[in-house]
């Protein structure tokens, strides 16, 4: 009976073989439905990238996140629930731009023995190697399907280092050809942000937590869930360095504001970068 079983398999799976690829649309084949209206890659149908790139849109916007330990009340993707709401910002902003998938998987320690955010169950690190390798194939997917321009930030200080790296290398390597590499530090610029902060009149204390009022109200601003909005108000937990975060809409509207601030710092530095090419 297995032997029967195998046979069949083998003589399917060389029957498949032999009929041209049932999937096999025309790549400049017409869009048969309206596009959506989304930034991000993942949410669209190769058509709508496609024609996307067409109408003008050739930058893509690839960010690193991670999956490391925030506290007692953020999510341990924070930095990827934050780039969900900036990378947006940041494409709209600039009117000619998607965002890539955003990259969950950095550096975060030392896996064995484990350092770091490694300590902590739930965190998932990459090799400085393995996380630039992949950062490598990304770009270089994108270069393939003609983007001129691929920008990369990070939203974690452990990934910069990387971004850097890779950036200089490909061009090194793609020097003369059409797709270049923007690296924009200034994104992951928190020094800006807190004096930001502290001229609007918020003061903050710390409290030895991987947290503060900016992380946790951009989060809010994408998804209030991601910082245990209700638990923390049905605990009397609902407040970070000193800084009460109720009512949720106040804290909600500052994340927006402070998204706007670090979108805006970004595009500032990107058209600066793009001008001096």
């Amino acid at each position: 009976m297995l032997r029967l079983i195998f046979a069949s398999s083998v003589l399917a799976a060389g029957a498949l073989a032999a009929i041209p690829n049932p999937v096999s649309p025309d790549p400049d084949g017409a869009r048969p439905i309206d596009a959506v209206d989304t930034v991000f890659i993942e949410d669209m149908t190769w058509m709508e990238v496609r024609d996307a790139m067409r109408a003008g849109k050739k930058t893509v916007i690839v960010a690193t996140g991670g999956i490391e330990q925030n506290g007692p009340y953020l999510v341990m993707g924070k930095h990827n629930v934050i780039l969900r709401g900036t990378t947006e910002a940041i494409a709209r902003k600039l009117g000619n731009a998607l965002v890539a998938p955003i990259v969950p998987f950095v550096p975060e320690g030392d896996i064995d023995p484990p350092t770091v955010h490694m300590k902590y169950p739930g965190t998932v690190s990459v090799t400085e190697e393995t996380y630039q390798a992949l950062l490598t194939d990304i770009c270089s997917s994108y270069r393939t399907h003609g983007f001129e321009h691929i920008v990369l930030i990070g939203d974690s200080g452990g990934n910069q280092t990387g971004l850097k790296a890779v950036t200089e290398i490909l061009n090194t390597k793609w020097a003369g050809n059409c797709t270049r590499i923007h690296f924009v530090p200034e994104y992951y610029d928190f020094a800006s942000v807190a004096n930001w902060l502290k001229e609007q009149g918020i003061e903050q204390t710390p409290e030895g937590l991987h947290d503060d009022f900016a992380m946790t109200a951009m989060m809010m601003a994408v998804d209030r869930k991601s910082v245990r909005t209700d638990q923390r108000i049905k605990a009397d937990r609902f407040r970070i360095n000193g800084v009460d975060l109720a009512p949720a809409e106040r804290t909600i509207k500052w994340g927006h504001r402070l998204i706007d601030f670090r979108a805006d710092a970004t595009v500032t530095a990107l058209q600066k970068s793009l001008g001096d090419q």
